[in-house]
């Protein structure tokens, strides 16, 4: 029955769909044209050929929902027909894929360039110079085609798009100037090379949370120098107070700042403190108030501040983005409607916009949508209803059968067999009995670990052999994956998380049973065995909330760890300049780190610290995750120091704090998250918020709307959706059901459902109480205006009205 469905796509039109009798030409008048409409010759707009002003709207329409999808801002919306090919091509994927490459191959020049490359991959100055100068060009050619559409004006306004220009300048400016010398020289300015990844089109991620932490700076900065106030004080006290026993690390009150700052960190309080105590028990007091005050108080109080501002932030992210959709909705349904009906849209223009928005739907799939969308059933839509076209556009269609198991179209006897798979599978003792099997794997791993620690058996050389204990519990595991699989469906099965997670831990355990059977070449394939206990994750809800937070977070966890990626580039460009070619071994000669850095063949005491240097990008990256890792960080910081210039603290000590500020952001994303869970969960009154994770709809479809959807010659009318409104007992025969995955943007408007009203009905009353004033202002006293002028203010403020309202 589901093959007999035509999926035709909905770019393929027939012009049987597009003409119009002679009433429908004049009920079917646009309400209003569009920017690409209006540009048309008068003549053509309404008494020549309607059909072309519908097309434009249809056009524009769809980019109006684009911007509203992609949050980009409506004052960057094509302002005549002429910019929209601009506009298209910027938007385009092979555009938004030769922004990419460009972007990355910039970046990954830092491997190849001159005398800072990786050694295996030094390109010489011509090559990387050229390379440099193409990819530059790729961007400046996005940049001219943005130009094209946006206009100087609003090119120069807008702020990113600025930033990216004069960046490109100064690059291409250095490039070329790269190629005419043959010689690098000094470039700072690659440490911006990671704005351009910010603005390419699939790093929005990166994008939006790099402007969240930007938002989020006021606050941090408050604290920060909040911080480095009372760490100010402190340093005036301990100068005040410095004695014999302070003499190593309070000798100025430089010294002293930075002593208290690494302090701050706890790498090195021992060696601060102990030297000290051991001289005079009393100096206790000012070590243990400052580390009160600023670690446990004063830090504390950072990451609690950082947190209310996030998730405020986050939530007024949500309103903004909330009613940013709404407003690109409606200026599509101005668009979309006709001048006799302009509070509803017909079905055809909704399929002629869904044309240009989303060309792969099939006519059936659009049909479908506007049926679900069309709540009241009247067979048009009013502007309420259009507001779920976001939600509905990922849903995936698909004809229900009389039950929701893949077999049911099999045949007896199978039917019936993988009808009991499917009941087995779902009965909860048969997930008990996993569990216990579970349980009793990790007691048998256990043991089997404390006897190989008991006779200290080097687990590097030890040929694990095959026990019976290790193949019947990987069996029962690829049994259990098995069943589920035929019972359940591939394609249920492998849709939620949990059962995914389920197949990944069994597909390696299976792989650390195969590694079993060779020698011990193969230990980090054996070793694999303990992860099959992941799965004991799912036996308490507490554990769930916090695999399920990963999960929900990861796609957020991976932009983030983008952004501390680019930061890393923008540092290490930065070491790269200033500290490369600089050895360290063997230096800081009568110090206190000179041991840290002593290379002695004949001596057992090596540092191995010289080896945090910044020769290239790569072995710089190793060095600021040393920085961030944050213990003994000082020592490469005071190595640098010593050897360099005292004024190379500077660098680390920002490193420092902004590797500080990231950490605290992603702990507060994790803390807004988990917490945003058990707040749902509580909420909707849910065992798991897993329970949400899919948004389902049915549709139901009578033989006749199946032909018209089925059929590209069959004009699609919304006339059988109010003709099955009036006669209820009318049988549909063919139910369709869809689904999605729920975003956290989706799950938020439901947990904060009741506040969404309240925006909703405030912003009614705002857009009210302008329209009231603008009628105000067409019937004030003018005094010293003939009647003509004030005709056409009141012409003009009519206009305003309408199109607020």
């Amino acid at each position: 029955m589901a093959e007999s469905v035509n999926d035709s796509p909905l770019l393929i039109r027939n012009d049987t769909n597009r003409t119009l009798s002679i009433n429908d030409r004049e009920n079917d008048l646009y309400n209003e044209s569009g920017n690409m409409g209006a540009s048309l010759p008068a003549v053509l707009n309404v008494t020549s050929d309607p059909r072309m002003v519908w097309e434009f709207n249809y056009q524009e329409a769809a980019i109006f929902l684009e911007e509203g999808e992609n949050n980009d801002k409506y004052t960057t919306h094509p302002r005549t027909q002429d910019s929209v090919p601009a506009y298209l091509l910027a938007h385009s994927t092979w555009m938004y894929v030769f922004d990419l490459f460009a972007t990355l191959l910039i970046l990954l020049l830092a491997l190849c360039e001159g005398e800072q490359s990786v050694s295996y991959l030094y390109l010489p100055v011509g090559v990387h110079g050229s390379l440099e100068l193409f990819a530059l060009l790729i961007l400046g050619l996005e940049l001219g085609i943005k130009m094209r559409w946006l206009g100087l004006q609003r090119f120069f306004r807008h702020k990113r798009t600025l930033v990216k220009f004069f960046t490109l300048l100064v690059m291409l400016s250095e490039a070329i100037t790269v190629l005419i010398r043959q010689k690098n020289h000094v470039r700072v300015t690659r440490a911006l090379r990671p704005l351009f990844v910010i603005d390419t089109h699939y790093c929005k991620g990166i994008r939006r949370i790099s402007r969240q932490i930007l938002q989020t700076m006021p606050a941090i900065m408050e604290m920060i120098l909040l911080l480095l106030f009372f760490m100010l004080i402190f340093s005036i006290l301990g100068e005040y107070h410095k004695s014999e026993f302070f003499f190593q690390y309070f000798i100025t009150i430089q010294e002293s700042f930075i002593s208290l700052f690494v302090l701050l960190t706890t790498a090195n309080y021992p060696d601060v403190m102990m030297e000290v105590y051991a001289n005079s028990r009393g100096y206790a007091i000012f070590f243990i108030i400052y580390m009160s005050l600023e670690l446990y108080f004063l830090m504390n109080l950072f990451l609690a501040v950082v947190y209310d501002t996030f998730s405020g932030l986050e939530k007024d992210k949500l309103k903004k983005l909330f009613f940013h959709k709404r407003t690109g909705c409606q200026y599509a349904f101005r668009l979309l409607v006709t001048k006799f009906h302009s509070d509803s849209m017909k079905l055809k223009h909704f399929v002629g916009m869904m044309g240009y928005f989303k060309p792969k739907k099939s006519r059936k799939e659009v049909y479908l949508m506007f049926k679900s969308m069309n709540r009241n059933k009247t067979g048009t839509l009013d502007q309420e209803e259009f507001y779920q076209l976001y939600e509905m556009c990922d849903i995936k269609w698909e004809i229900r059968c009389d039950d929701y198991i893949w077999s049911s179209s099999f045949k007896q006897p199978f039917k019936k067999i993988f009808k009991g798979l499917n009941w087995f599978v779902n009965w909860r003792w048969f997930d008990y009995f996993v569990y216990l099997v579970i349980a009793a794997n990790f007691i048998w791993i256990f043991a089997e670990t404390v006897m190989l620690s008991v006779n200290q058996v080097n687990v590097r050389g030890y040929n694990f052999p095959i026990t019976w204990q290790s193949v019947v519990f990987v069996s029962i595991y690829f049994v259990e994956a098995v069943l589920k699989i035929l019972g359940k469906g591939p394609k249920v099965y492998f849709k939620p998380g949990w059962d995914l997670f389920d197949f990944l831990v069994t597909f390696v355990s299976m792989v650390g049973l195969l590694g079993e059977l060779f020698d011990n070449t193969f230990y980090y394939i054996t070793v694999l065995r303990p992860f099959r206990l992941l799965r004991l994750f799912k036996i308490k809800r507490s554990y769930r909330d916090v695999l399920g937070t990963f999960f929900m977070l990861f796609s957020r966890l991976a932009s983030l760890a983008g952004v501390i990626i680019l930061l890393y580039y923008f540092f290490a460009v930065i070491g790269m300049e200033a500290f490369r070619g600089y050895d360290l071994t063997n230096c800081c000669k009568n110090t206190s780190v000179e041991d840290f850095y002593r290379k002695d063949n004949n001596s057992v005491i090596q540092g191995y610290y010289y080896l945090n240097d910044f020769d290239n990008i790569l072995i710089s990256g190793v060095t600021l995750f040393e920085l961030t890792v944050v213990n003994n960080w000082f020592i490469i910081m005071d190595g640098f120091a010593y050897h360099i210039s005292e004024w190379t603290r500077i660098y680390f000590m920002i490193f420092y704090l902004v590797m500080m500020i990231v950490m605290t952001i992603v702990v507060a994303f994790i803390l807004e998250l988990f917490l945003f869970r058990i707040q749902y969960r509580r909420k909707m009154h849910l065992e798991d918020i897993d329970d949400h994770e899919r948004h389902r709809v049915e549709v139901t479809l009578s033989e006749e709307e199946l032909h018209m959807c089925k059929n590209s010659d069959s004009v699609l009318t919304g006339h059988f959706i109010k003709t099955q409104t009036q006669s209820p007992d009318i049988l549909l025969p063919y139910v369709f059901k869809g689904e999605r995955t729920r975003s956290k943007e989706d799950f938020s408007l439901r947990m904060y459902s009741e506040e969404v009203k309240s925006w909703i009905a405030e912003e009614k009353k705002q857009r009210r109480g302008v329209i009231t004033d603008m009628q105000e202002l067409r019937h004030r006293e003018r005094p010293n205006s003939i009647r003509s002028s004030s005709s056409q203010s009141v012409e003009i403020l009519d206009f305003s009205a309408d199109s607020i309202s």
